[in-house]
């Protein structure tokens, strides 16, 4: 028997001995390599979630740290090590890779072994993946990692308090790191052992659509169109299954994906990537030749009396690789290579745990036989093997890519894995539910990957079993669009689940929600940058912000996106307006792009940070991300603020060689004045030649911007602090009428008479929502594909109101529907709505499109008096017509207002983020435009100027008003107000 220290006599040989564990420093400074003996450290398996395992196997000399903060404990019982770290009172434990439940983990204990789970809870013991890792934060914030290293099944027991224990086969090293001052470093230093995640392609951080399944490449043609005709971000379809002949890896079905080069060709052209299903069952057919290939290479995975074993899945009777041998993985990746010919972008690994149906533990025998390489442990049994089956099939994938197109990056998406398998894959967490509780239990589950080491993980959004309601899938994409890894997805036997499929409230919602991701990419990929050079984490929960805080430990419902904090209601009655916020110590400045709804996350930046953001697009290739870049900027308590932003192309390997742009900004505020400027940049990237808008950020969402040229000096003034006051204020204000004002996403009950009216010529399609102030939410310039109205439900697109406040009544109102005239025999299209605004008046608008007219639109917008009451002398109150109409600027560095004034001066009125009012001879000569030369188009609007007082432009981040008003006085039943207007879209030189 080894001599361990502190062994003891026990009297039986079923407990071994019991101890200190010896330990020796590898790889950095505060990282220590524990073993029962120095005989167990040579008995030790090679670490297979090691990047390089000789780094686990080789103990450094010039460790500054060389006796460890904590030493576990050992008790070896039945071949079983039991291993345990005793931690100060007051710790909190995290990790434990894939796990369902809380996020603060003291109480609850796992098990590693790779499990189809369908339909996990909370309580669930095993999931797909396993990470032998636990995080344990400090009382006093500094953190502590602890790796269990062995691809054995785990115990990880965190019941008691404080308290660390594996139990797994003898003999396996653990591995500590720390403590270290932050949890981040922790984390920084696990990622030298197990390697970083893998840079995503830039295109891999947009929404992306799945279902299993897509039944046909015109269904996939069909949902790509939907959302590019919707405006709603998307940039990959998948594809489950069934697009394989019977299920066979490596096929088409010759009748529904008889052409994938033309599906993907025609995905491409649109903008959206197209990634495809290969799962590792191998159906035994001979004549296929998949199966015939790996019989001759002999490939499979054995029975213990050296036959292929045979297991059912989704094709019926299948093989297995046995992917721990390297002529195995090369043979796959040689088969992923031709695959990749067909236009695959992205390949996804499933079923890889590996499942097998209809057996006990759904997966194959333990005693089965895989003949692996000596670096990996040599031949060993399926339990050896077990957990890093999917980690090897990732691998395998990964490298076949690669040798597909050494010039781009792989994407590969796994549902199994093991600690390391973030070099080679994405993962999501598996087969959840459409229910509430697992919506809120998605948000730990993401950052308990994270803390892993995993960073590049999300959930199926809206859930993969069962039917989503619309608040819950609507509220679900609000969250899910700010995961690292973005992507919604939902079994055959559900309903529709697209952004689209639950109404237009919860359309308008996914829409928002994925437009506020796109914005936020830029940091998104630089994030990932940092990930993947330095390992530090993407999301985290919101303790991080200050591990010394023991309130922020168990919060479960925010998260931090780099220094963005987001917080999110995960009950279905509870939204954004009732949303209770603990924000950590500090400076928190709330902030978000115009689109504050009761359904969407609330958005902080931490004082002290700057922010990269991007332009509101479709799908991340579209147009030059080099147009306009907009810095948000948070000071601190001291005035300073930075922030970095990394770009290169998007895709392949340049940034290796130096062929990228990390630029560091740096605010500073000196008497009044904040000056913005590139501090420090690397790399030989030229920097783009773009507009840079300042946006600083005071409070309640109030900002100031500036506009300038990205690599100048740009200076932003500070009003005096009564002026600040004043500005957020009013934002606050603002923000809160916005709230109260929009109307949440209704459930099931709700939305079946709430269907928009659709009224169409040859040109144009317009969408209006009688229920909330007959607002137009669509403007669809058919001819040009050009949506032209801000598509908002809740409070934008074109409405009108009155009175003399910002919002009053007329922008809210239920309007009914007076009368509606279909087309007919050239007879025109119309349809006139009138909602009551109190005192005796309603607004009413007609909107139709004039007789051998169909490219204008035509609406006549009123305030009338339909009684008045008594002692008034016959009139109404006071009234003012307003006509509000919000467009989306598509391309802001381009687009502008022109038009020539009464008094016969020209205006060009560009984006400024202030209001602008036009009065007397300065007002529109009865026209003016709102220009997109990017386009090429003007959207002229054409009014009687004899109906109209003043025209005012307000400018947003990404929308513009062009405002009409009348004339503020009484109505009475024979003096209306009124505004008669209409659109029409010219090409501009």
């Amino acid at each position: 028997m080894a001599n361990y220290e502190g062994q003891v006599s026990s009297g039986s040989t079923d407990v071994r001995s019991l101890g200190n564990m010896i330990f020796e420093p590898i790889l950095d400074d505060g990282v220590f390599r524990f073993d029962c003996s120095a005989d167990d450290r040579d008995a030790a398996y090679p670490s297979i979630s090691f990047l390089n395992s000789r780094d686990r196997e080789t103990p450094i000399t010039n460790n500054t740290h060389k006796v460890p903060s904590y030493t576990p404990t050992f008790e070896c019982l039945l071949d079983q090590q039991v291993v345990q770290l005793e931690l100060p009172i007051g710790t909190s434990l995290y990790g434990t890779g894939e796990v369902g439940g809380q996020l603060e983990r003291t109480g609850k204990r796992g098990f590693t072994w790779n499990t189809d789970a369908w339909g996990y809870g909370p309580e669930t013991a095993s999931l797909y993946q396993s990470h032998p890792w636990v995080l344990a934060v400090l009382p006093n914030g500094e953190a502590l990692g602890i790796l269990a290293d062995t691809s054995r099944r785990c115990e990880i027991d965190l019941r008691k308090e404080s308290i660390v224990r594996f139990i797994a086969p003898s003999s396996y090293p653990v591995i500590t790191f720390g403590p270290f001052a932050s949890p981040t470093e922790v984390l920084i230093s696990l990622s030298k052992a197990i390697g970083t995640v893998f840079m995503p392609p830039k295109w891999s951080l947009g929404y992306q659509q799945c279902r299993w399944s897509y039944l046909s490449d015109q269904r996939v043609l069909e949902v790509a169109k939907t959302f590019r005709e919707k405006s709603i971000p998307c940039d990959v379809i998948w594809m489950d299954i069934d697009y394989m002949d019977g299920f066979r890896c490596f096929t088409f079905d010759k009748e529904r994906f008889k052409d994938p080069k033309s599906l993907v060709k025609d995905l491409h052209y649109s903008g959206f990537k197209a990634i495809w299903m290969l799962d590792p069952g191998i159906k035994q057919e001979r004549g296929y030749f998949v199966y015939d290939s790996g019989s001759e290479n002999d490939v499979w995975v054995q029975k213990a009396d050296g036959t292929p074993f045979v297991g059912d899945v989704w094709p019926g009777p299948c093989v297995f690789p046995d992917y721990t041998q390297s002529n195995v993985r090369a043979w796959w990746g040689s088969l992923v290579k031709d695959f990749v010919s067909n236009g695959v972008d992205g390949i996804w690994n499933d079923m890889n745990e590996p499942a097998v149906f209809e057996v006990a533990m759904n997966t194959m025998p333990e005693s089965n036989v895989h003949r692996g390489d000596g670096d990996l442990g040599g031949c060993q049994n399926h339990s050896f093997y077990h957990n890093v089956y999917g980690l090897l099939m990732a691998r395998s994938t990964y490298e076949g890519m690669k040798l597909a197109n050494e010039n781009k990056r792989p994407f590969v998406l796994t549902r199994a894995g093991f600690s390391g398998s973030q070099r080679y894959a994405a993962t999501w967490t598996g087969d959840n539910l459409s229910t509430w509780e697992h919506l809120h239990m998605s948000i730990s589950m993401v950052l308990q990957l994270g803390l892993s080491g995993q960073p590049l993980s999300g959930p199926d959004i809206g859930g993969f079993a069962g039917n989503a309601t619309p608040r819950l899938f609507g509220r679900w994409m609000g969250v899910g669009s700010l995961f690292p890894f973005c992507r919604g997805h939902s079994e055959a036997e559900s309903t529709d689940h697209e952004p689209w499929s639950f109404g237009e409230e919860c359309e308008e919602v996914c829409r928002l929600a994925l437009k506020r991701r796109y914005r936020l990419i830029p940091l998104i990929y630089t994030l990932f940058y940092f990930a993947h050079t330095r390992g530090t984490p993407v999301a985290t929960p919101t303790f991080f912000a200050d591990p010394k805080d023991p309130s922020l430990r168990k919060l479960e419902n925010s998260f931090l996106l780099g220094p963005v904090l987001v917080y999110a209601s995960t009950t279905p009655n509870q939204g954004l307006d009732k949303l209770e916020v603990t924000l950590p110590k500090g400076i928190w400045l709330g902030f978000d792009f115009s689109d504050s709804h009761p359904d969407l996350p609330a958005l902080y930046l931490k004082g002290g940070s700057i922010i990269p953001v991007g332009l509101p697009l479709q799908h991340v290739g579209e147009a030059s991300p080099s147009d306009e870049l907009t810095l948000l900027v948070a000071l601190d308590e001291y005035g300073k603020a930075e922030g970095f932003l990394f770009e290169d192309d998007g895709d392949g390997y340049e940034f290796t060689k130096g062929n990228y742009l990390l630029t560091r900004y740096v605010a500073e505020l000196q008497s009044s004045v904040v000056t913005v400027i590139v501090h420090k940049t690397e790399g030989s990237w030229k920097r783009p030649t773009r507009h840079l808008h300042i946006q600083l950020l005071l409070g309640g969402g109030a900002m100031l911007d500036t506009w300038g040229v990205d690599g100048e000096v740009l200076h932003v003034n500070l009003p005096s602090e009564e002026e600040v006051s004043k500005l957020v204020l009013t934002s606050e204000k603002k923000y809160k009428e916005q709230l109260e004002k929009a109307i949440q996403i209704p459930d099931v009950e709700d939305i079946v008479s709430r269907t928009p009216i659709e009224l169409k010529s040859s040109d144009w399609l317009l969408k209006v929502v009688p229920w909330i102030g007959g607002r137009i939410i669509s403007m669809m310039h058919s001819p040009s594909g050009t949506q032209w109205l801000h598509r908002r439900i809740e409070i934008s697109g074109y409405e009108e109101y009155s009175g003399t406040e910002y919002r009053s009544a007329g922008c809210s109102e239920e309007y009914s529907i007076i009368n509606r005239e279909l087309e007919h025999a050239e007879e025109e299209e119309s349809v006139v709505l009138e909602g009551d605004i109190g005192g005796g008046l309603v607004l009413q608008r007609k909107i139709y499109f004039p007789k051998n007219a169909a490219n204008i639109i035509q609406i006549n917008s009123s305030i009338i008096a339909h009684s008045v009451g008594a002692g008034t002398g016959g009139f109404s109150r006071l009234a003012c017509l307003r006509i509000h109409p919000t467009f989306i600027l598509l391309h802001p560095s381009e687009s502008f207002v022109s038009f020539t004034s009464v008094d016969g001066s020209k205006h060009e009125v560009f984006p400024d983020g202030r209001e602008q009012i036009f009065e007397g001879r300065l007002i529109p000569n009865g026209e003016w435009r709102f220009v997109d030369k990017r386009l090429g188009l003007a959207l002229v609007n054409r009014f009687n100027v004899n109906e109209v007082l003043k025209c005012i432009v307000q400018w947003d981040s990404d929308t513009v008003n062009l405002e009409l008003w009348s004339e503020n006085r009484c109505v009475s039943e024979q003096s209306p107000i009124q505004i008669s207007h209409q659109y029409e879209v010219i090409r501009i030189p």
